[in-house]
């Protein structure tokens, strides 16, 4: 697998190469494919920092968002 910052280098490359000239079918597929991975990561990353969060209610009482709201299931 490859890291954070090497994805983006790539999608970025191919998003010059798109502005530049067009992308081959293969290259579509992987930038698409790569995007989607990306997107997928932050709101993995996202969702992981909200699950994390404790509200302070008027109560005094302390609720975790990820047992309100249920925290993703971990593999």
């Amino acid at each position: 697998m490859t890291s954070m910052e090497e994805r983006i280098k790539r999608i970025n490359e191919l998003y010059h190469k798109s502005q530049n000239g067009g992308l081959t079918d293969a290259e579509k597929e992987e930038q698409a494919k790569l995007r989607r991975e990306y997107v997928d990561i932050i709101k993995g990353n996202l969702k992981s920092q909200l699950d994390n969060i404790d509200v302070l209610e008027k109560d005094g009482s302390v609720t975790n968002l990820g047992d309100k709201y249920g925290r993703r299931k971990e593999v």
